[in-house]
């Protein structure tokens, strides 16, 4: 007879905090939520108590649990907590989900695409999608996520649940998650997590005597006053205040019939003394011996194979015929201790994991071993290939038998899978089970593989560590070739971590033990991690000086051919993407041709990754050569199309900054918006950097110099200053926004500044200036002649389109001081054609030569200020409209005055009477410069500024000029 309570009793305090949790959800705000507590405490009662009240209040709940058969699953929780929903309700079809499909089709089987080779995603990538899967689910009313027994899941699944729980404080998600508190990463989350205050921890106490007395009424459908006393007494000693167990004791009770329904009332037959069972185990033991043979060695099998089992291997190890094998089932599912799988039907679980524990338990050790070892054969002589589940129940039943040793090599081969899949820390935890059990011959290969795991999972140090204790190999052997590459992996590791002393110490060890003539295939690898040191400057006490360009190109060269011929495509893409580096130097065409050879490899052996990789980086080039980004975003659209979102938000940060360059700022404003806080959020510092920067950069470019500061101050704290993007910081953003804001003295030196970092360190960015807007100035300043304008044009970034434009009004400079009007205006209808993309560098370009122009007599310098005034007036930057009207006044040109303006100064200035005139003076004030400073940046005399702040502090109300300063600032500082 089954004795479970209907109603959950003594925990009213929890079932408060999950009604306000759903409450608050329902108000979009998020919370994260976890229980803690020993088996059978009452966890999944109260996670289905949440499951109804939510389904109440029309949530999407999404249900999972973590296996408990010992199995490292990587995601099983989450792939099961989906599928629960999907399988009812259908995918989601929302087009905004449409970009997170690949990353999520490894929990959602119908996103997953026949033929496709998919994308290896990352934790952090998978983590996100999630998110905005959620998100999405519980637009409307919200939406619940339950995990259970997060104690037995898998560390990918530990991190995603850190990554959710930090970021939906504001999204309509109730997160929660049950677990023992037992040591592991779900446990050391759930305290991290506590301690951030980014989720509520409630541990789960034993219940009290008259709560115990309560749930034993519930269990019988009577009134606690009519419990036996003494019945009472011993079922609250044996179950010390857990419910689970309360009721199995309880159901042992009522099956043997000392606890009876008579007349009405319940009465202990006889009194429940020493016969009553001691413990779970003999419990379990006594309801064994009251079931028919067959159904009692299938439910010890059952029991072997762990808490959750699948039927088909139950039929292997049992060896029951299909009618008998379910018939069995059904006997078993009738008494109350196993229960369909509700996520997989070909799954069955026991009703609680400690049931199959006591089952276990009940057999004497001999017993077990020998269940364990027949188990384990059968699987293996099946004839059915193993997977990686199936490798870890062997190496499960092995170890149960007491074979260390044949445990150790499934477990370890089960974590070689898992690493070769991505599912690094998966395949860390198996191989750390297989390294103490493994044999002396086998432990090395065992470490070897663990270590590989720990630096592609993040841990070098844990990784080198291993490296440091392995055990010497003969040199020139087998051993010593499988080490060598070894070490190669490590070094590689190294370079992608930007540990560059700790890669060429695992080079040179490699080169130790593959020898002066190492295998052709290997010598490859090694060139081509070796030729991403070299762009490295040399290593500080090592004695390695920075090596020749040129030999490094040719070495790498050949590398990729022999990577080709050996057939190692990975090794080929990783060195023509090298050879695409180093041939910038030799110009655009010979790094897309290294490229080019990279898409056809990466494309013929179907490496989605590095094909992605690949149109990046030619869309990148095609962008800067031409300002054209319509090969970027065909890149994206493949990245978007493999789920690559790390490489998509690459993306977004280049067609950000084109979108600048481009002058369309809603389109720039958007991307930015869109990928931004996205990247920071999955921690992707590199692509968070750029975005940042091209906003830096819209607001240098649109004249907005506050805009600027704030963005740049964003840039910094994000780390940009001891990034690569330095020398752009400096040029593309400081000194562009300087001149417009007629301040030539500090775009010069933003410029200067940008060449110096640059040749203190290796850049690929050529957008700086470095190769066209500071030859221009200094040109047009007197201080660079033909000499230094031809060594930029040579140089490969003076190819680029961006720079080119700037290059050309240089030339035609030269040419028209030089008497040879015809050839500036060859140069100018030049520039005119290239500039077209970028319509403030036009505009800013023919402001700059005008002058020039009128002093030296070619050109048409009156018509080109004419222009640049109309633009930067209808753009709203101040400084370069009156320069240039000024700039027309002094060549006799007459100007026309703009009786518009007035749309651009605030309602309340407008209304107390501020001019157009004056709010131009008003909007500088922020920055609290002087009459002078003032007068030059608008081009009009101190004395018109004098006129022009005695009137504004009179038409503001403002007692002085610190005080209209501080006003100023404060009306820049709202939206407007």
């Amino acid at each position: 007879m089954r004795a479970t309570s209907p109603v959950i009793v003594g925990r009213d305090e929890e079932i408060g905090l999950l009604s306000s949790a759903l409450d608050a959800v329902q108000r979009r705000s998020g919370r994260a939520l976890f229980l803690l507590g020993e088996a059978g405490i009452g966890k999944s009662r109260l996670v289905g108590e949440c499951a109804y009240r939510a389904y109440g209040l029309g949530m999407p709940v999404l249900r999972g649990r973590a296996t408990s058969t010992g199995l490292v699953v990587p995601f099983r929780p989450l792939a099961e907590a989906l599928a629960s929903r999907f399988r009812a309700a259908g995918t989601p079809t929302d087009p905004e989900l449409t970009p997170y499909h690949p990353a999520l089709a490894r929990l959602v089987p119908e996103w997953r695409r026949a033929g496709s080779p998919g994308y290896p995603e990352t934790v952090v990538e998978l983590a996100e999608a999630l998110l905005r899967l959620l998100s999405v689910l519980g637009r409307e009313a919200g939406c619940t996520i339950l995990l259970e027994d997060l104690h037995d899941c898998d560390t990918e699944t530990v991190a995603v649940v850190e990554y959710v729980i930090d970021n939906l404080a504001d999204l309509p998600i109730l997160f929660l998650g049950t677990l023992r508190p037992e040591p592991g990463a779900a446990l050391d989350l759930v305290r991290s997590a506590e301690r951030r205050h980014v989720a509520t921890v409630r541990e789960l106490g034993p219940l009290h005597d008259d709560q115990l007395r309560a749930l034993t009424g519930a269990c019988l459908e009577a009134g606690p006053q009519e419990i036996p006393d003494a019945v009472h007494r011993r079922l609250a000693e044996r179950a010390a205040g857990n419910p689970y167990l309360l009721e199995v004791l309880l159901a042992d009770l009522l099956d043997t019939g000392r606890l009876r329904r008579t007349d009405g009332a319940w009465e202990a037959v006889e009194q429940p003394g020493g016969s009553i069972p001691s413990d779970i185990v003999r419990s379990w033991a006594r309801r064994l011996e009251r079931l028919d043979e067959p159904v009692r060695d299938l439910l010890l099998a059952s029991a072997t194979l762990g808490s959750q089992f699948s039927v088909t291997v139950l039929q292997t190890v049992t060896g029951f015929e299909d009618r008998a094998l379910f018939t069995h089932l059904r006997s078993a599912v009738e008494a109350g201790v196993i229960v369909p799988d509700g996520a997989a039907p070909d799954r069955y679980t026991f009703r609680h994991s400690l049931t199959a524990e006591a089952l276990i338990s009940s057999l004497v050790p001999a017993e077990r071993a020998s269940l364990a070892r027949r188990a384990a054969a059968a699987i293996e002589h099946s004839g059915e290939p193993l997977d990686e589940d199936g490798r870890q129940l062997v190496a499960s039943l092995r170890l149960a038998a007491g074979d260390r040793a044949g445990a150790a090599r499934q477990f370890a081969e089960a974590g070689r899978r898992m690493l070769a899949s991505g599912a690094h820390g998966s395949a860390v935890v198996l191989l750390e089970r297989a390294h103490p059990l493994a044999a002396e011959a086998d432990r090395a290969a065992v470490a070897e593989s663990l270590a590989v795991a720990r630096a592609e999972g993040g841990d070098l140090d844990g990784a080198l560590a291993l490296a440091d204790a392995l055990p010497p190999v003969p040199a020139r052997s087998e051993a010593a070739a499988r080490r060598g590459q070894f070490h190669i992996d490590l070094a590689w590791a190294a370079v992608m971590a930007e540990r560059t002393a700790d890669a060429a110490l695992q080079v040179e060890a490699a080169r130790v033990l593959l020898g002066p003539a190492p295998p052709p295939g290997r010598r490859a690898a090694l060139v081509v991690v070796d030729g991403y040191l070299a762009l490295l400057p040399g290593l500080p006490g090592t004695g390695r000086p920075p090596r020749d360009p040129v030999e490094t190109e040719q070495a790498v060269q050949k590398a990729a051919e022999t990577a080709e011929a050996e057939g190692l495509p990975v090794v080929a893409c990783q060195a023509w993407q090298l050879l695409a580096l180093l041939r910038r130097e030799e110009g655009f065409d010979a790094a897309d041709a290294a490229l080019e050879r990279m898409l056809s490899i990466s494309t013929e052996h179907a490496l989605p990754v590095w094909r992605v990789e690949a149109l990046v980086r030619l869309g990148a080039n095609a962008f800067m050569r031409t300002g054209d980004a319509s090969r970027l975003l065909s890149a994206r659209a493949a990245a978007t199309d493999l789920g690559a979102l790390l490489l998509t938000r690459t993306v977004d940060g280049l067609l950000a900054m084109n979108a600048v360059l481009c002058a369309r700022w809603e389109e720039a404003q958007e991307i930015i918006d869109r990928s931004a806080e996205a990247s920071a959020r999955v921690g992707d510092l590199s692509a968070h950097r750029y975005l940042l920067l091209a906003g830096a950069t819209m607001a240098a470019h649109r004249g907005r110099r506050r805009d600027m500061d704030r963005a740049l101050a964003a840039f910094r704290r994000a780390g940009g200053e001891q990034s690569l993007l330095v020398p752009l910081r400096s040029g593309l953003c400081r000194a562009f926004g300087a001149l417009l804001e007629e301040d030539p003295e500090r775009a010069a030196a933003g410029l200067d500044e940008a060449l110096a970092w640059e040749l203190d360190h290796p850049s690929y960015y050529y957008l700086s200036g470095r190769y066209g807007l500071r030859p221009l100035l200094r040109v047009l300043a007197g201080q660079a002649d033909r000499t230094e304008l031809e060594e930029a044009r040579a140089a490969p970034g003076g190819c680029l389109a961006w720079n080119r434009q700037f290059l050309d009004l240089a030339d035609a400079v030269l040419l028209g001081r030089k008497g040879d009007p015809a050839g500036a205006a060859r140069l100018m209808a030049s520039f005119t054609q290239r500039s077209a993309p970028f319509p403030v560098a036009r505009h800013l370009g023919l402001r700059l030569v005008a002058d020039a122009a009128r002093a030296d007599g070619w050109g048409e310098p009156v018509a080109w200020l004419r222009t640049a005034e109309e633009f930067f007036y209808g753009a709203g930057v101040q400084p370069v409209s009156a320069a240039c009207r000024a700039a027309l006044r002094q060549a006799g040109a007459s100007v026309g005055q703009h009786r518009g303006g007035w749309d651009r100064i605030p309602s309340p200035l407008r209304t107390s009477g501020v001019t157009p005139r004056e709010y131009e003076v008003f909007v500088l004030l922020p920055e609290r410069p002087g009459n002078q400073q003032i007068a030059r940046r608008l081009s009009i005399s101190p004395r018109t500024v004098e006129k022009h702040m005695a009137s504004l502090l009179n038409k503001t109300g403002r007692a002085d000029r610190a005080a209209l300063c501080e006003f100023a600032a404060e009306c820049a500082a709202e939206p407007t």
